[in-house]
């Protein structure tokens, strides 16, 4: 009777924790630690502790490592926000920098290659070249 009773009882438990495993393999999959968030249309974001004129000048040091291009850079006057764009050969970079708080401020960047064409890998070196320079 007691070997009946474990049996029955990890029969009945085992549906109920193999749904633990996903959900442990997907929170392990997202990684604890990172910070770099993507949309389904390729925009990348980060949110970094620091001042918006500290992230701005870490951000164009980083272009510039990079040898990319600066195209623009210019202050929406309403909204505080910040507007770089860049350019290579073959992508056009947009970035935002908004301030979150005086010592907090959000990056959005966006790497465009030809027609839809959206370069995710280039948006996040973009982000951690800034998050190098920033120190």
């Amino acid at each position: 009777m007691r070997y009946f009773c474990l049996a029955l009882l990890i029969l009945i438990a085992a549906p109920i924790l193999s749904g633990c495993v996903a959900a442990a393999t997907s929170a392990a999959g997202m990684g604890g630690s990172a910070a770099i968030t993507h949309t389904m249309n390729g925009i990348t974001y980060r949110t970094f502790t620091a001042p918006p004129a500290k992230v701005r000048v870490a951000t164009i040091r980083a272009l510039e490592r990079m040898q990319i291009t600066l195209i623009s850079d210019s202050k929406q006057d309403k909204s505080n926000i910040r507007y770089v764009t860049a350019k290579t050969s073959e992508r056009k970079i947009e970035i935002q920098l908004e301030p979150i708080s005086p010592n907090t401020t959000r990056m959005r960047v966006i790497a465009k290659g030809s027609g839809i064409f959206y370069d995710a890998s280039t948006a996040e070196e973009i982000i951690q070249q800034t998050k190098i320079s920033l120190g």
